[in-house]
């Protein structure tokens, strides 16, 4: 074993950290883990339009104390006053998204959290709130929350499950040093969020303005035509699943379905399931450079995918075949690109809920998607339209790339700091 390092339950930490349980963390006055109130205790019947703030998961998720509009009165509030949410405290969500964090800052409205989040009041003389969240949005611990969970489809998490749990815990020298350092990283994650989101608002905006003539282009002048969807694509309505094994004759191919394209329309990097085939299967529902695929049946009445696409360019093109609850469109008489940027726009996006069905898998009603109205200009100019939006995409793409980039850095990071493989603070300067 390494110099200056030692054994424990929660591996090989530095000789100057401990392995403490989290039920051991308290200040002697707030159970240092608190789960929410039972159901029966807390009905939404009982709350009102203004007074003491419910806490949920929807604040968890959102990474913002100031999300939601759920109060109690005083009176239900000292009811409930063992669940209080002050600022230091940290906040778990247990059900369905498991694991998700919020520490609560200075000046958040006081209130209690509800039966779906566990809050942590450690010693705050022992454990930096910040350095704890870290801690638990770890690889290691968020994997340990994940099989830890229970209840089938919909995860679980318990107090009792969490009381036992140890964490290597530095003293708070070295809690702080880890907790800046990490919160620099975040620092650029959220400056490259706003980048992204900035550069997601111009394109919406030049969509607007470009695919409906509003603003043109230098040089192009001219009427455009307005022409129907089905008038100016090939369309297959619906693809193929093949069979689950092989068999002579058939030959193994990928098949993208509708968890392949994101609701920004654009594929993932899931991977796909592969199937068999005949060759005449998969030549018919081959798919070329140029091609978009569109989703028209899937999710449910509560949450309509229909109408995402995905664009085939020529990293795609002949790579998969698609499943029976996605159609092709194949451009014959406008630019692919520019029919592409055309059905991601809030002009058909804004129409998608009046062409879907509502039923148990929501139809595209194929007639009405047909009948899409599109202008069309020339082909020249199509062609330039399709290229300022193919740059704020390659640009976007350039970022979110920097993003993930950096996402990877921050987990490293935490693999090594949280672990004291790499030190920010001497063994000295930590007792100084």
């Amino acid at each position: 074993m390494k110099p200056g390092y030692k054994q424990t339950e929660v591996g090989v930490i530095p000789e100057e950290w401990d392995d403490p349980r989290l039920d051991s963390l308290g200040d002697g006055k707030t159970p240092p883990i608190k789960a929410g109130p039972f159901g029966s205790s807390l009905t939404k019947d009982q709350y009102v339009p203004e007074g003491y703030k419910i806490y949920g998961q929807e604040q968890v998720i959102a990474g913002d104390h100031l999300f939601g509009d759920y109060f109690i009165t005083l009176k239900k509030y000292r009811e409930l006053e063992t669940c209080a949410v002050r600022p230091g405290d940290v906040l778990l969500s247990l059900v369905g998204t498991v694991g998700r964090l919020l520490e609560v800052p200075e000046g958040a409205a006081p209130g209690i959290i509800n039966p779906r989040l566990i809050r942590f009041t450690f010693d705050r003389e022992r454990v930096l709130p910040r350095f704890f969240t870290y801690v638990f949005e770890s690889g290691s611990v968020q994997s340990l929350l994940a099989r830890q969970a229970q209840g089938g489809t919909m995860g679980v998490l318990n107090a009792g499950v969490l009381r036992p749990f140890r964490i290597s815990l530095p003293p708070l020298p070295e809690q702080r040093a880890i907790a800046e350092a990490l919160s620099d990283v975040d620092g650029l994650l959220g400056g490259l969020d706003q980048l992204i989101a900035k550069k997601r608002d111009l394109k919406q905006a030049a969509m607007q303005q470009l695919l409906t003539g509003k603003t043109r282009l230098s040089g192009f002048h001219g009427n455009w035509e307005v022409k129907r969807l089905g008038d100016v694509i090939h369309l297959i309505r619906g693809g193929i699943y093949g069979e689950e094994k092989p068999r002579a004759g058939l030959s193994a191919s990928s098949v993208a379905t509708t968890a392949h394209i994101e609701m920004d329309d654009t594929w993932n990097n899931k991977e796909m399931p592969v199937r068999y085939f005949t060759a005449e299967k998969l030549r018919d529902y081959a798919t070329m450079e140029g091609d978009l695929i569109v989703v028209k049946s899937s999710g449910s009445a509560a949450s309509i995918q229909s109408g995402k696409l995905g664009f085939i360019d020529s990293e795609r093109a002949e790579k998969f075949v698609f499943s029976n609850f996605l159609m092709l469109l194949r451009p014959t008489a406008i630019l692919p690109r520019f029919l592409y940027f055309y059905l991601c726009s809030h002009n058909v996006k804004k129409l998608l809920p009046t062409l879907v069905e509502a039923s148990t898998y929501p139809n595209i009603r194929l007639g009405d998607y047909l009948a899409i109205e599109i202008p069309v200009p020339l082909p020249d100019e199509q062609t330039a339209i399709a290229e300022v939006l193919t740059e704020i995409d390659t640009e976007l793409a350039r970022l979110e790339q920097r993003r993930e980039k950096t996402r990877a850095l921050k987990q490293g990071m935490m693999q090594e700091l949280l672990t004291g493989r790499t030190r920010l603070v001497s063994a000295g300067a930590v007792h100084a």
